[in-house]
């Protein structure tokens, strides 16, 4: 008995420690209420699944761009397009992601259904009617390719920024549940390399020394390491996007597509496979860029998006 009881208290006090241990390392520690929005720029608007946090700026009588973030970097990876855009006479909208930024982390699923019905809302909410110009880099290429194929009428123009789309893949056995993901993420230390490998998107990441500092505010916030476990268990269960590109392609709306050379997440090979399923596309390549060509060569990038809108998507 006294064997059995000293086994308990060893195994209680590993627990307890280990509890511990996971709380002094877990940053998320706050709550992501009124209080900590005060800090945002921009403005809120409480959609079906939640509050979503989203920019805009440009004249109100300017056609709407739509600008889609990526993976896990909030509407601010946008930083060089969204205001020279608005100076160009558009509208521009940016926002954050369910999970991301400042907006909600809803206990819900992150499927493709609420990314639709979170942007859907957006543009409702706005009172936003006509078709837009809808943009994704990286992630945001799987973002915008379901909610062009889910509406297509409310798409005029489509831009890809070094996408990356749903092609399908197993779920490491780390992302499989949340106990297990919260263990990678916070005792192993995968939040802080999550934010410490962000530079590697660009080719210089000396030029932006304040990335990593922008991206971790976001993880001090409850909620957010779990909105990225769901989206993940999602990519993974829902089929590829082949179908709903091939569809895209035939459709007659202008499409650009800009590729960074030196992009180590999304090589450069992969927009010969987008250009095969989109010939009517403009492409941009970008030389001396990483998988963020738009930040890392904003004078190449920009006047390209504005000349493309211009040019390629004129008013009714």
């Amino acid at each position: 008995m006294r064997l059995i009881r000293w086994v308990f208290i060893l195994v209680l006090l590993a627990g307890v420690g280990y509890l511990a241990v996971f709380r002094i390392r877990d940053p998320e520690r706050r709550t992501l209420d009124d209080r900590a929005r005060a800090e945002a720029p921009g403005r809120f608007v409480r959609l079906e699944d939640g509050l979503t946090h989203y920019e805009a700026a440009g004249p109100d009588t300017g056609r709407a761009v739509v600008l889609a973030a990526a993976f896990s970097v909030p509407a601010f990876i946008w930083d060089s397009a969204y205001q020279s855009l608005a100076d160009s006479g558009f509208r521009v909208i940016r926002y954050d992601y369910y999970g991301r930024g400042w907006s909600d982390r809803p206990d819900t699923d992150y499927d493709r259904r609420l990314f639709e019905r979170q942007l859907a809302g957006l543009l409702d909410s706005l009172g936003i009617r006509q078709p837009i110009a809808l943009a994704g880099v990286s992630f945001g290429g799987a973002i915008v390719t379901n909610f062009t194929d889910r509406y297509p009428g409310r798409v005029g123009a489509l831009i890809y920024v070094d996408p990356v789309f749903n092609t399908g893949r197993p779920l490491p056995w780390n992302e499989r549940t949340a106990h297990r993901w919260g263990v990678h993420m916070v005792i192993h230390g995968g939040t802080d390399s999550m934010a410490a490998g962000q530079p590697f998107d660009f080719l210089h990441p000396e030029r932006h020394p304040d990335w990593v500092s922008r991206y971790r505010v976001q993880q001090r916030y409850r909620g957010t390491r779990e909105a990225l476990r769901r989206t993940r268990v999602a990519i993974a269960v829902e089929p590829p996007q082949g179908e709903m590109l091939r569809r895209l392609g035939e459709h007659p709306r202008p499409v650009l597509v800009v590729w960074g050379r030196e992009d180590p997440v999304a090589p450069f090979s992969g927009s010969e496979a987008l250009l095969a399923v989109m010939p009517r596309a403009a492409f941009v390549p970008v030389d001396s860029a990483g998988h963020l060509p738009h930040l890392e060569r904003p004078e190449v990038v920009v006047p390209a998006m504005v000349r493309f809108l211009r040019e390629r998507w004129p008013p009714d």
